[in-house]
């Protein structure tokens, strides 16, 4: 790819958990001998109709995700902004690696994303947060737009005035938003899928209608599907067949027009 050739660039890479990562999808299917008996007397059974999964473990992590990075800062355009999606796992090393990669002046956020789902650990508090780094190729002529960017509500709207409570304030560096409900419109049944509203909130901000979008741990095309709802274009990697395959489906049922390469 050329350099300089993306406005945008996000990357959600595998976590480093050390474990695999899989969802599998059931659905429920009548039968005449086995399963559960349901409604009406009738007999179901679960059937699995797809199983989606990768391997979350590198013996070097950085030896995986540094030259990525390299190719990140290579792609972006002078007004361009990287978003770095990790965990409280990863995040302290990749500020350290892209202060060096990109200069430490070019850091401009550590957004966290809070959420209220997953695990409840009894021996520590419960991780309930993602980290985003948020970087730019040149802090005099990178692009920002706040007012391009959805409002949340004031806690205390009778604080201000009337206006300002009708319009929200501009979010801050945490963000609180729910993860992808597993019985939602949105679920794809891609493992780590992320929620839409974090990816139109981040196209919103950091690129213009038309712009070019990249994406190359492209994963359930979440960010496809914000930067096509949003009139960017964009282009999304992934070395998954499944994944691959998931995106299509997932474009072609939004109406979107693209190619396909393997």
């Amino acid at each position: 790819m050329p350099d300089a050739s993306f406005q945008l660039i996000y990357i959600d890479p595998p976590f480093n958990t050390g474990r695999s990562q899989v969802r599998t999808n059931r659905e429920s299917k009548q039968s005449q001998t086995g399963g559960s008996v349901g409604f009406g007397g009738k007999r179901y059974e679960q059937v699995v109709s797809s199983v989606l999964s990768y391997d979350d473990e590198f013996a070097d992590y950085w030896g995986f995700l540094e030259p990525r990075l390299r190719e990140a800062w290579r792609l972006l355009h002078a007004t361009g902004t990287l978003y770095l999606h990790l965990d409280y796992r990863e995040s302290h090393y990749a500020k350290v690696l892209l202060d060096a990669l990109f200069g430490r002046e070019c850091f401009l956020n550590e957004i966290i994303w809070a959420y209220d789902y997953g695990g409840k650990a009894k021996n520590r508090w419960p991780a309930k947060h993602d980290n985003i780094l948020v970087y730019v190729k040149n802090p005099k002529t990178y692009y920002f737009n706040s007012e391009a960017v959805d409002r949340e509500p004031y806690m205390a709207p009778g604080l201000v005035t009337k206006e300002k409570a009708e319009r929200g304030k501009l979010p801050t560096d945490v963000w609180w938003h729910t993860i992808v409900s597993p019985t939602g419109k949105e679920k794809t049944g891609y493992p780590t899928q992320k929620p839409l509203g974090i990816l139109r909130r981040i196209i919103s901000a950091s690129s213009k209608e038309g712009d070019r979008v990249l994406d190359f741990f492209a994963g359930s095309g979440t960010t496809g599907h914000a930067a096509f709802e949003l009139g960017r274009h964009f282009t999304m990697i992934d070395q998954s067949e499944e994944s691959v395959e998931l995106i299509a489906k997932r474009l072609s049922d939004l109406g979107a027009k693209f190619e396909l390469k393997r």
